[in-house]
């Protein structure tokens, strides 16, 4: 994406590894094969799989935050120029902490308002998170915030001036397949799970 740059070798070779491309672009879906045109389409495989319940959504959506390596990013300028940008990130504390130039686009954008919105997984598994960004120098981070990123992503920008910490809260968390989804989609609002995190068997979910 124009303006943006791009992680440093260390992270493409992380993203080689783990089968996602290293630079912005189109990936494929289901291995990324296409039927061939004209082919017939299996009905069977078209049809969804019935709807999961508000725990199960939010224990999908707590294993992609933990286990994903990277998100797209949509901010916007002061007169409404979008910008779209896959970063990577890492689920700490229960917020998203993210790293870019401090003058690429997504950096400047969330200066004045701090409102962002962030999406994870295909188009037909998607967790969508609306939040606020603010700008955390290296120097600023808190150690475990720090140590967390790395260790995720085996990079470590804590040092390097030119670049800065996106520290996103969300406030609205919604996550989705298929159109029968639709309904019960929403999993946070005004920051408030609405599934409460102690209903659900497991340790280690954010508050």
């Amino acid at each position: 994406m124009a303006g943006e740059a791009v992680a440093p070798p260390a992270r493409q070779v992380r993203a080689v590894r783990s089968g996602a491309a290293p630079v912005p672009g189109e990936r494929p879906r289901s291995g990324g094969r296409r039927a061939p045109l004209g082919a017939a389409v299996s009905v069977t495989a078209m049809t969804p799989h019935p709807p999961r319940s508000r725990e199960q959504r939010l224990r999908d959506t707590l294993d992609r935050l933990r286990d994903d390596l990277d998100a797209w990013v949509a901010t916007a300028s002061p007169d409404g120029t979008p910008c779209l940008v896959p970063l990577s990130f890492v689920w700490h504390e229960g917020t998203l902490l993210m790293a870019t130039r401090r003058t690429n686009p997504t950096a400047v954008n969330v200066t004045p308002t701090g409102r962002i919105r962030v999406t994870l997984g295909p188009t037909r598994d998607v967790v969508l998170i609306e939040g606020e960004a603010e700008i955390v120098e290296g120097t600023d981070l808190p150690t475990a915030s720090g140590d967390a990123f790395a260790a995720k992503l085996v990079w470590d920008p804590r040092k390097d001036s030119p670049w800065v910490y996106l520290r996103i809260t969300p406030h609205t968390v919604r996550a989705w397949r298929e159109v029968n989804e639709q309904a019960g989609r929403d999993l946070m609002l005004d920051s408030t799970w609405l599934v409460p995190p102690s209903s659900l068997d497991r340790s280690g979910l954010p508050s």
